[in-house]
């Protein structure tokens, strides 16, 4: 079974990896610091939640197979473009973008897996699992380009 933000045990781990994170943390590829990174994955999650509107792309990954391929399976490629929403913010102080997401991802042992979830900009519309595989995988990826 895939890693995902269903997962007590997955949570925890992504929870232990962002407490060993230090706000000096150089990329080892990307554009991004690691406050900016938080930020992103803070903005990312309000996404999945709602909370914050992607506009949608015309793309060959929202339809299956390949939205499945890329969703569950294929390594996250380095270096794609984010939504533009995704990467505006400012970053606020460390510590508050930390808690953020650890708060987000801890949130996951709470969401009724049942409820409605927006359309992913790049993959259209995702079932309440993939939401949860494909948190993590993103997760796991900029944790992995901070060396965490």
């Amino acid at each position: 079974m895939r890693k995902s933000l269903w997962s007590a045990h997955a949570r925890l781990e992504l929870i232990e990896r962002l407490d060993s994170l230090n706000p000096d943390a150089a990329p080892r590829w990307g554009a991004m610091n690691a406050p900016q990174m938080l930020a992103h994955l803070v903005d990312w999650m309000e996404m999945a939640r709602g909370g914050i509107h992607a506009a949608g792309r015309k793309s060959p990954l929202r339809y299956p197979p390949l939205k499945q391929l890329a969703v569950y399976w294929l390594p996250f490629p380095r270096g794609v473009q984010t939504s533009p929403e995704l990467i505006r913010r400012t970053p606020s102080d460390w510590a508050s973008e930390h808690a953020a997401v650890c708060r987000h991802i801890g949130s996951f042992e709470r969401v009724d897996p049942t409820a409605i979830w927006p359309e992913h900009p790049v993959f259209g519309k995702l079932t309440p699992n993939a939401w949860g595989v494909f948190g993590y995988r993103h997760t796991d990826h900029h944790l992995r380009q901070f060396g965490a």
